[in-house]
């Protein structure tokens, strides 16, 4: 608002627009859909769950029996 008193510009302001930031609900830094450190890895071939390691995304570990990218459980 130039002058502040209210008379700025139209939909430029806090509760303005579409967005979803931490006043509409948001779901944090990176869209929230994080797993956490606990849980495991499964084989979608074979299905062998092995414990997730902290700091290496499931996708980027391979099954020991079969050399399959793993998934998060």
């Amino acid at each position: 608002m130039p002058r502040g008193d209210g008379t700025g510009p139209r939909g430029q302001g806090p509760d303005t627009g579409s967005g979803m930031g931490s006043r509409r609900g948001g779901r944090g830094r990176g869209g929230g859909f994080g797993a956490g450190p606990d849980g495991s890895c499964i084989c979608p071939n074979c299905g062998e769950k092995v414990p997730h390691q902290l700091g290496t995304p499931c996708y980027e570990q391979k099954c020991p029996k079969c050399e399959t990218a793993m998934t998060r459980e």
